[in-house]
């Protein structure tokens, strides 16, 4: 009994000898198992959380630039006068989404995000539209990473462009090995090529704007290509052009929600340090994106959907485009130069792992929900390096299975993605509004300067929500003939699926809570002994039985074979075993079936009756051996417990070959 200290129980701390045994295949991949003592060392300080939680927005500064002058270039060359327009709305509404997220994290300091604030603020059903929107989102964010990734290995490699989606799969495998190694694992794994990545960018961005002041402007090797226009774009197509560009370009904005999501893995204090982190995050996303985009103009890159747009090709269907950033550090560095090949490798590793913002946030958006009985309670349990690896497997099995569908190519999930993300700041600015607006009616600001702070931060989340809620419109309508109705379907399914599991689990607590009518009591105590062969399994669940002292206990065995039930028999009398031997018919050979029937007739005869059936369980130490074994058990088992009144008690037998196991606990 644990000793009593001051009233309460004294509960001793686990040795460490309890670690539990875990294979070591499993043990190589993942690690050992961490104590919950060590889970306040897997919290991030705000130089590894950097990396963990805003790869996503700095790496899409990759592509972003470059999808939207992508759409630019349909129009021709000319319509390239339109690019820093573009880029610089988009570097407006990333800048005021940065501020308002800072004041979520102020208001919601304890995490959960834009989900959190929808609840508290708006509601359940406004609050699941925002997680299925942000898991959709983070689905798509692993599936255009990891692309994009991929993109520019075989801008470099252009011989590996056939096996574009096995390296995609590939990469998937090892970022979800890497994440299920734990928070701290990861974030060292990724903390060097995040910062090698934004060394290697910003110093290209720094060498191509000195050499351009200094009158030697790099010259990117598409320029020589004029572009031909796919089509006449004045008046309306104009417009929905430039809408399509800056929808596009409006991809640099995903993952900033990332970190309001993810303030409990922070050390404290966890708000100001997810404030810093996603200040920093802001900052340099916009020098990253202005860069690109200034350097893509002076160089003239000419990135087209189609090489036969542009002119001047020998043969333009044989013909490979590199991606811009590629493009780019070969006019800056020159081609295949070495710090050509270290921007090409630092780009591809953290496009890679940008995903790993969405193995952070997912799983804890995906715990919140579960806890909120929206999700499945499993999603709540942290694994073995505590971290929520349920979910982390679940997100990395669909964005293999998106990859291989889309044939992992950016062009064609990039117009699936940020219709998710846009839909989850629009309605966490909303919220955010009634949570300021409600603080200043219920005047719970004391001071003028409190009342002034507060209705600064109502002022920034109202701009916020308003420009954010016109880029869904506007997203939406250029977006959604081009891929974005998949979203439009994958989000309703997913909130009636949460309510389902929601309502779900209300029936299941209704049925499960104690009530006037709730009362327990039997008329008896039966034991049974399940027997197939007389075996020393066998004889050692009888010794249970005995042991236990029930009322009235008996041996069953099934009549499958006739000259086996005999032999049986014989065996039962010579061991004088007092203990009755009953014999019941199996005409179908279902053991299970036979039994349950026999025990239903019973509790017609005898009543509310307590019945325990014993089986023996044999314990075996190899992989394969379960194979072999404790199949009928398992069956029977699960067909038993389907009949009220009837518990099933497992007798082990260790095998030989599990004594290795014995010997570690």
């Amino acid at each position: 009994m644990p000793k009593q200290v001051g009233g309460e129980p004294h509960i001793p701390e686990t040795p460490q000898g309890d670690k539990p045994e875990v294979p070591v295949t499993r043990r190589l991949l993942i690690g050992e198992p961490l104590p919950s003592q060590e889970m306040e060392g897997q919290l991030l300080p705000k130089r590894y959380a950097l990396p963990i939680f805003a790869s996503d927005p700095l790496s899409s500064v990759a592509y972003a630039p470059q999808e939207m002058l992508l759409l630019l270039l349909l129009g021709g060359p000319s319509m390239l006068r339109f690019a820093w327009p573009v880029a610089l709305v988009v570097i407006s509404l990333l800048l005021i989404v940065v501020l308002s997220y800072r004041q979520v994290i102020k208001g919601y300091p304890h995490g959960g995000g834009s989900y959190e604030v929808v609840r508290k603020n708006i509601g359940d059903k406004a609050a699941l539209v925002v997680a299925s929107a942000l898991t959709v989102d983070y689905i798509l964010t692993v599936a255009v990473s990891i692309a994009s990734g991929v993109e520019n290995i075989t801008s470099a490699f252009p011989m590996l462009n056939r096996l574009t989606v096995p390296i995609a799969v590939v990469c998937v495998l090892l970022l979800l090995f890497v994440n299920l190694r734990g928070t701290r694992d990861s974030s060292k794994t990724f903390a060097i090529p995040t910062y090698v990545f934004l060394a290697g960018l910003f110093t290209m961005i720094i060498v191509g704007l000195i050499q351009t002041a200094t009158g030697n402007a790099p010259v990117a090797e598409s320029a020589q290509y004029a572009v031909q226009s796919t089509g006449d774009f004045e008046g309306a197509a104009l417009v929905l052009l430039l809408l399509r560009a800056f929808a596009s370009g409006c991809a640099a904005l995903t993952g900033v929600e990332a970190i309001s999501n993810g303030v409990p893995a922070f050390r404290e204090p966890k708000a100001h340090n997810a404030q810093v982190a996603l200040t920093i995050m802001g900052i340099i996303a916009v020098l990253l994106f202005a860069g690109i985009t200034a350097l893509a103009l002076i160089t003239r890159v000419h990135f087209v959907f189609d090489s036969c747009q542009l002119q001047g090709l020998a043969d333009c269907s044989s013909a490979e485009q590199r991606s811009v950033v590629a493009q780019l550090g070969a006019a800056v560095f020159g081609n295949n130069s070495f710090m050509f090949f270290v921007i090409q490798a630092a780009t591809a590793v953290v496009l890679l792992l940008a995903a790993n913002t969405a193995f952070n946030g997912l799983p804890m958006l995906t715990a919140i929900l579960a806890k909120d009985h929206f999700a499945p309670k499993s999603m709540a349990l942290r694994g073995d390096r505590l971290v929520y690896s349920n979910s982390m497997l679940g997100l990395g099995a669909v964005a293999i299975i998106l990859l291989i569908v889309t044939g992992a190519n950016v062009s064609v999930l990039i117009q699936m993605y940020v219709i998710g993300v846009f839909v989850a700041f629009t309605l966490a600015q909303v919220a955010m509004v009634r949570h300021w607006h409600r603080i200043l009616s219920k005047q719970l600001m004391v001071t003028a300067r409190e009342r002034r702070s507060v209705r600064i931060s109502m002022g920034i989340n109202l701009v916020g929500a308003a420009l954010t809620g016109l880029v869904l419109i506007v997203v939406t309508i250029t977006k959604f003939t081009h891929g974005a109705w998949v979203v439009f379907i994958a989000m309703p399914l997913l909130v009636v699926l949460m309510m389902r599991i929601h309502s779900y689990y209300a029936r299941v607590d209704e049925e499960l809570a104690p009530d006037s009518q709730t009362v327990f009591g039997s008329a008896g105590d039966h034991a049974v002994v399940l027997v197939d062969a007389l075996t020393k399994p066998i004889l050692k669940s009888l010794d249970y039985a005995i042991a236990s002292r029930h009322e009235s206990l008996e041996a069953v065995h099934c009549i499958i074979e006739p000259a086996a039930a005999e032999d049986l028999q014989r065996q039962w009398k010579a061991q004088n075993i007092k203990v009755p031997l009953r014999l019941i018919p199996s005409p179908y050979r279902d053991v299970g079936t036979s039994v349950a029937k026999y025990l239903r007739l019973r509790r017609e005869e005898k009543g509310s009756e307590v019945v325990t059936i014993y089986l023996p369980h044999l314990v075996v130490g190899r992989w394969w051996e379960s194979i072999l074994h404790n199949r009928r058990a398992r069956h029977i088992r699960d067909r038993l417990l389907l009949i009220r009144g009837v518990e099933v008690t497992l007798v082990p037998w260790l095998l030989a070959s599990s004594e290795r196991l014995y010997t570690r606990i």
